[in-house]
């Protein structure tokens, strides 16, 4: 099994996620694609194949777990805020083949690459909007995550209009930003703080719930 597989399988495992020998195909043939648009578009500063697997795929692996324990096998409607490349929106879509997940960003070119990616690979549950989040037409969904996109105060404000009554969002975080929950509006419920070890990267990991107070 080459190097990247047997890593990206391992991690994996070890983060509660089991993966059909298609999903890591699939897994596997985005990062080839991100290393080939990336030599023209910079889509990533990330190029060592072995550190894409650790910094791109299992970092965002480790928000599948829990999204299956919130989601359970119910088809839920996800956004994944400022996505980039695609990160973590592509991969919640293909290990999680039950939610509509959505990736939108500012950046054309990363838009681009998410639609081609999710063709090529033929990951029909996932799409890519080129847009600025408040400017965004498409119905309410279920569940908003982003990755490292901007302060919880600000990510909840940008991105309220969009969330549908009941629904959460999931902020993915460093070290717990204890000052940044303390700033919250008393009207965003911060329920639930979540730390995850993601298999071979040394740095701090945590998930932040939040709801609006009912």
């Amino acid at each position: 099994m080459p190097p990247e597989r047997a890593r990206l399988s391992e991690g994996a495992t070890a983060l509660g996620v089991g993966l059909s020998e298609q999903q890591l195909d699939a897994l596997l043939g985005y990062l080839a694609l991100l290393a080939k648009w990336n030599r023209v578009y910079n889509l990533t500063a990330v190029r060592d194949p072995s550190a894409m697997v650790v910094q791109h795929l299992l970092d965002s692996l480790a928000v599948v777990s829990p999204l299956r324990r919130w989601a359970g096998d119910a088809p839920k409607r996800v956004l994944d805020v400022g996505s980039g490349a695609g990160l973590p929106g592509f991969v919640i879509a293909v290990a999680m083949p039950t939610l509509d997940v959505t990736c939108v960003d500012a950046v054309g070119k990363k838009a681009s690459f998410v639609r081609q990616a999710a063709a090529e690979l033929r990951v029909h549950n996932l799409h890519a909007v080129h847009s600025r989040v408040e400017a965004l037409t498409e119905p309410p969904f279920d569940l908003i995550t982003s990755r490292a996109f901007a302060t919880l105060a600000d990510f909840v404000a940008l991105t309220r209009d969009r969330l549908a009554p009941g629904g959460v969002w999931l902020a993915m975080k460093g070290k717990s930003p204890s000052d940044e929950i303390d700033a919250m509006p008393q009207v965003i419920d911060v329920f639930h703080v979540e730390q995850v070890d993601v298999p071979g990267l040394d740095a701090d990991r945590c998930l932040i719930w939040m709801r609006e107070r009912r």
